[in-house]
């Protein structure tokens, strides 16, 4: 007798709710802490920012770490810092957040979208080479999901032909390539702490690198151009306030401590249900194997192949799956480059020239995972228990079998 699917009123797979964030006493106390100093401000970026950025440093195995306000500024200055020009060209995935791409566009260069790995849906480095021109500067591969890029490989194009590598970290945190942590390989490493984030303070970012000139600029664009041993009122380079608070640093230096443990749980989790899934005739978990030592699963990502559930839609599988109890997604619609801001160049600078034109790009990798592949399951499920991997995967064979004897 077929089970009735929980969409159409039957009983949940998994009961339990995934909770995000995770806290306790302490986060409250040295919260209330600051509270209580009066002392609520970064003007002069030291107290627990100054030691946040300290402690996330040594985390990464970096020189210098610069928190600021988000992920998407943490990536605008290090870009800006590479020392790229009005019309530079900046390669980047389709398959990302669009912060990735935008803050190319709010630095007056022009997004160059390279379509992605098939088998990891991070930015495939077989392609890079193609779509440099005398214009391209930069490379951002994006970590995506906490799966590391091909970190070598986009490297070894880099240095090739001159370009700066700023990593999008901001799935990444505590994740690892060849045992190095993520953030730390190219010129400078970009992290987000916003709520959804594996290590939060509800909104803020940072950015890590061991170039001491690289430093120095972020440091004084994220301070209003300030300078280190100038005056308070002396500025140097076109720079704003993108400081955080005492607030987020001494609670994301309280989280820090747990996140350590908490990656590699997800690791181990990810890892598990990989095997759970493999076993599933239309679903395949991303590739594995490629570099990556850790794996933070900020998303975990699979693999949907309609064929093998009686044709059902990407889009009703994922409300069935959700429904279920599996915190889940389909994922980005549609890839970036087939956003309004791109396909009615609504870039409001004066740098991209009007031959740069998006609509008729088409990274089909990409289209195929938006359209048709991929499915997503967030983060704070990836902390749970085995058993709880186990009944994810228990929910997708009973959607399976409902479906195929409907």
């Amino acid at each position: 007798m077929r089970e009735e699917l929980a969409i159409n009123g039957g009983p949940k797979t998994v009961e339990r709710d995934f909770e995000w964030p995770l806290y306790d006493e302490t986060d409250v106390n040295c919260v209330a802490e600051i509270v209580r100093s009066g002392k609520w401000g970064n003007p002069d970026c030291g107290g627990e920012v100054a030691q946040f950025e300290k402690e996330f440093a040594e985390f990464c195995g970096t020189k210098y770490a610069l928190s600021c306000v988000n992920g998407s500024v943490a990536l605008r200055l290090a870009l800006i810092a590479c020392g790229v020009k009005p019309g530079d060209e900046v390669i980047v995935p389709p398959y990302t957040f669009i912060a990735t791409a935008s803050i190319v566009i709010e630095a007056n260069c022009v997004p160059v979208f390279v379509d992605i790995d098939p088998r990891t849906y991070n930015l495939d480095a077989s392609k890079i080479e193609a779509a440099i021109t005398s214009r391209t500067k930069a490379i951002i591969p994006v970590h995506f999901a906490g799966q590391a890029c091909e970190m070598d490989e986009i490297l070894a194009v880099a240095a090739k032909n001159g370009l700066r590598v700023i990593e999008d970290a901001c799935h990444g945190h505590g994740a690892a390539y060849k045992g190095k942590k993520l953030g730390s390989i190219g010129d400078a490493g970009c992290f987000s702490f916003q709520s959804s984030k594996n290590l939060t303070s509800g909104e803020g970012g940072m950015v890590v690198t061991n170039d001491d000139a690289l430093f120095q600029m972020m440091n004084s664009l994220r301070n209003v151009g300030r300078v280190e041993g100038g005056a308070w009122y002396e500025h140097h380079h076109a720079g704003c306030n993108y400081r955080i608070t005492q607030f987020q640093a001494v609670l994301l230096s309280n989280q820090l401590k747990r996140l350590e443990e908490q990656t590699l749980k997800r690791h181990e989790n990810g890892t598990y249900l990989n095997e759970l899934l493999e076993a599933i005739e239309g679903i395949t978990p991303l590739t594995r194997g490629l570099g990556e030592t850790i794996h933070s699963y900020h998303i975990y990502i699979f693999k949907y192949d309609r064929s093998k559930f009686n044709g059902v839609s990407k889009v009703d599988f994922s409300k069935m799956l959700a429904a279920e109890g599996v915190p889940c997604f389909m994922g980005y619609p549609q890839p970036l480059y087939k956003q309004p801001l791109f396909q009615n160049r609504n870039f409001m600078c004066y740098a991209i020239p009007e031959t740069v034109d998006y609509t008729n790009v088409c990274c089909p990798v990409t289209e195929k995972a938006c359209d048709e592949e991929a499915v997503w399951i967030f983060q704070n499920t990836m902390l749970g228990t085995k058993q709880d991997m186990e009944l994810f995967a228990s929910a997708i064979v009973k959607i399976q079998k409902s479906v195929n004897q409907s």
